[in-house]
């Protein structure tokens, strides 16, 4: 028998026997990966322009204006004179983002706000 006529009827049987249900069962473990849940970031909203007022006396420093989450979203906090040093806002600091407790969830980024004379980091959080 030729290679080509040898070659055609392997062929031939391997097709055979798929039309006729003979075929290799393979078991191997199977791995199901949930798919990550879907994070909403309610992230807090660009800087607002303001006016500075005119310093009220010296030894007083400007505080930015600033967002904080308050209750259930963002607000502004606005600029103010303090009477003594305002060092700058710190870097913001990078957290790793938790599993939601609920879809109905949405992750509150961390961020810096001014209190008791001085800046103070609010950790981020789920909130609803």
């Amino acid at each position: 028998m030729s290679k080509r006529r040898l070659f055609l009827a392997a062929a031939s049987a391997g097709t055979l026997a798929t039309l006729f249900g003979c075929t290799t069962i393979v078991r191997e473990p199977v791995v199901v990966r949930e798919q990550p849940a879907r994070v909403v970031v309610k992230r807090m909203p660009a800087p607002v322009a303001e006016v500075r007022t005119a310093q009220p006396g010296p030894g007083f420093q400007w505080v930015p204006g600033h967002w904080v989450w308050q209750g259930d979203d963002w607000r502004w906090q606005a600029g103010h004179w303090n009477p003594g040093v305002v060092r700058p806002i710190p870097p913001l600091i990078v957290e790793q983002i938790t599993v939601a407790p609920s879809p109905a969830h949405f992750w509150v980024p961390g961020h810096w706000q001014w209190r008791d004379g001085d800046w103070r980091w609010v950790p981020g959080h789920w909130a609803r």
